[in-house]
């Protein structure tokens, strides 16, 4: 059968690869965006902060999704590149089944402790209602947003990431469309909103059953599995930098909420969601990527294929090289219509963010590099080094800065906190990238 991973690596080879992620990654960010925009525009800005009063706990079902998704992607492809396709198939089959258990798991958790979990968000009076209603009704739909999740990796480590994009397409059309109709049509407010969300998590995790049921003869399919628990650890492992990502976004959106909510008021938290929304799309071809180019690493260094990883290592540098300039030029040259999506011109929440996009926008210069860094580390099946360059990239450095800048310059400490973060985590990432250069052959 054929194997997309196994064909000799051009940078044609490597863009026509990851293409169909950063695409997908583009399309999920812009769905994410569009959300926003109808909850701005339709039901309100306050409606909009409920939002990001709840995210993270979002963000920490998309942690434990990802850590099974990345971790479990670079498992499989080593074994298929070692030539072990049955011992691939049933962990596969295996990482899916658990995915599914930890999602009904926490479904319930959520369903039972919604208004606790709210007060803990530190959601005020006015928020609290829009709050408690979309975490509610997201809350229902956790096992299929957490399988949506892993079959989009998984699509990818099977070759068919193609598939993959035509699910995440159908799905955010779905979500687009069902957000008009609940929202403005309906007036359902920020309920409509979540059922639209949950819909289109649904899209493509059903599609991902049914294709990996089917087709039977494909490098990855479900197959009889047992439980194997040193499978279920280093997957764990391996995507442990993906998780302390989302981790720590959840902890950074509660000090960003407080800090906003301390300085500003609830206008504040509207902007910096604002600028936080517009962070999934410019950071979406980084993470498109690097989630493409993953299995292919994985693969290689199975296959203990040294120049095809060097060659992987060269054009993957060459790409964030200039991506990285070409994106945050873009953000600087768009963020008055990227503001004012969200916001009306003129408005206390378009002043404040448009303000604040423009000095957040400095951290897309380093993002690129530190993403990939993370990512190919995570492919090498070293969880430790991946997890370190994730940790102090989204929590240790911006924490920190959060903290402490407000109180030195004001509200530009807000904003300046993730550029300098990005800055600092790209020369740790630089010192593991020639530390490990040696041990890993991509130099």
């Amino acid at each position: 059968m054929d194997n997309a991973l196994a064909k000799k690596i051009t940078f044609g080879q490597v863009m026509k690869f990851t293409l169909p992620t950063i695409v997908m990654m583009i399309c999920m960010s812009m769905y994410t965006m569009v959300d926003g925009f109808f909850v701005s525009r339709f039901v309100g800005t306050n409606a909009l902060s409920a939002v990001n009063i709840v995210y993270p706990i979002q963000s920490i079902i998309i942690a434990m999704a990802i850590m099974l998704a990345t971790g479990g992607s670079a498992v499989i492809a080593k074994k298929m590149g070692m030539g072990k396709a049955d011992e691939a198939k049933q962990d596969f089959t295996l990482l899916v089944a658990t995915g599914a258990v930890v999602g009904v798991i926490t479904m319930t958790i959520l369903l039972v402790f919604t208004k606790e979990i709210i007060t803990l968000l530190g959601a005020t009076p006015i928020l609290f209602e829009d709050s408690f209603n979309y975490l509610f009704i997201l809350a229902i739909f956790t096992p299929m947003s957490i399988l949506q999740l892993l079959f989009q990796f998984f699509f990818v480590t099977a070759g068919k990431s193609s598939l993959g994009l035509i699910s995440t397409i159908s799905a955010g059309v779905a979500n687009v469309i069902l957000d008009y109709v609940f929202i403005v049509e309906m007036g359902m407010g920020i309920s409509g909103a979540a059922i639209a969300t949950g819909i289109g998590y649904s899209i493509p995790s059903i599609f991902g059953v049914i294709y990996f049921f089917v087709k039977r003869k494909g490098v990855l399919k479900f197959v009889k599995f047992k439980m194997d628990v040193k499978v279920l650890t280093e997957s764990s492992f391996n995507g442990m930098s993906e998780m302390v990502t989302n981790l720590a976004t959840a902890v950074t959106t509660i000090l960003f909420n407080i800090v906003m909510l301390r300085l500003i008021g609830e206008d504040g938290v509207a902007a910096i969601t604002i600028v936080l929304y517009s962070q999934f799309l410019l950071t979406a071809i980084y993470l498109g990527f690097s989630s493409g180019i993953a299995p292919v690493f994985s693969y290689n260094y199975g296959a203990e294929d040294r120049v095809s990883i060097k060659k992987l290592f060269r054009y993957s540098m060459i790409f964030n090289l200039v991506s990285s300039i070409l994106i945050t030029g873009l953000a600087l040259v768009l963020a008055p219509i990227i503001v004012g999506l969200f916001a009306e011109k003129g408005t206390d929440v378009y002043n404040i963010g448009l303000h604040g996009f423009t000095i957040f926008s400095v951290g897309y210069l380093f993002t690129g590099t530190n993403i990939f860094a993370s990512s190919m580390f995570t492919a090498f099946s070293n969880g430790k080094v991946s997890a370190l360059i994730s940790f102090f990239r989204t929590f240790v450095f911006i924490a920190l800065f959060v903290i402490t800048l407000p109180y030195i310059i004001g509200v530009n400490g807000v904003w300046i906190a993730v550029p300098m973060a990005e800055l600092l985590t790209l020369l740790i990432s630089f010192f593991f990238i020639f530390k490990l250069k040696h041990v890993y052959h991509y130099a």
